[in-house]
């Protein structure tokens, strides 16, 4: 996401902050923009699992991804690193890298797996990838309080999820398809590490959630089908805490006097 462009005084001040962390704690900020960019490695180790039909280690590299994402951000505000490294813009490094392994390394994986309808596809392929451009780059696509805006493009779990479903082609591009216009659709969705109401029982949730999935890829070709029900849970929970969220926030907006 573009910035405005900081004046020379407010550069100079951020310059000489940035002069006053020693050379180990400016290692340390590149060495935690590195573990960032590895997600785009990632990325591209899905994209050759699935040209070589290797949805297992497909799935286990876009976990890899979204654990790098889930704790790149903790370790960037430990350690300062926008103090430290003022003229590297992170978060751009950040968006750059989810695009390609939230949305387009999980598209081309269903494209690969032949998990879109025959008729069509090249629509079913663009419209991921046109409308999660549009939700990278609007202005509000995370708030102040840490939620997104819209459907936050979590093609990799869609993908997990319709690979496993065996669900017609036709209803898996329903499912792509609607997925595409919720993310034009103005709901707040919680950011996992930091939307504030509910944020330890989200994390602890999360980490159960990781594990299911662990041992849903331990169990590949043929993952037991009560574990992939059991799996849900997250994905389920996530999305009915987003919408009481976002009703709550509207009521409290239409309680507010004027």
């Amino acid at each position: 996401m573009n910035r405005p462009s900081a004046s020379n005084g407010f550069a100079e001040v951020n310059s000489e902050q940035a002069h006053s962390f020693s050379l180990l704690h400016k290692v340390a900020a590149w060495a935690v923009h590195a573990y960032t960019a590895s997600g785009a490695v990632a990325g591209f180790l899905v994209l050759q699992a699935a040209f070589a039909n290797q949805a297992r280690t497909a799935f286990l590299w876009m976990l890899i991804a979204v654990l790098i994402d889930a704790t790149d951000g903790t370790l960037a505000r430990a350690i300062k690193i926008k103090q430290v490294l003022p003229w590297f813009d992170g978060a751009k490094l950040d968006d750059i890298v989810d695009y390609f392994t939230f949305v387009i390394a999980p598209v081309v994986f269903l494209f690969q797996m032949e998990l879109l309808p025959s008729s069509g596809t090249l629509f079913f392929v663009a419209a991921p990838l046109l409308a999660s451009g549009y939700g990278f780059c609007q202005s509000a696509a995370k708030t102040p309080d840490f939620f997104f805006t819209g459907f936050p493009s979590y093609w990799n779990i869609a993908a997990f999820y319709l690979y496993l479903g065996g669900l017609p082609a036709w209803g898996n591009g329903a499912v792509i398809g609607a997925l595409s216009i919720a993310v034009f659709v103005p709901i707040r969705y919680i950011y996992p590490s930091r939307t504030a109401p509910f944020l330890r029982l989200t994390v602890v949730l999360g980490v159960g959630w990781i594990f299911a999935l662990l041992a849903l890829l331990y169990q590949f070709p043929a993952p037991s089908g009560w574990l992939v029900l059991f799996s849900l849970y997250y994905p389920l929970y996530y999305t009915g805490l987003s919408f009481y969220l976002h009703v709550a926030s509207l009521r409290k907006k239409t309680a507010r006097p004027t």
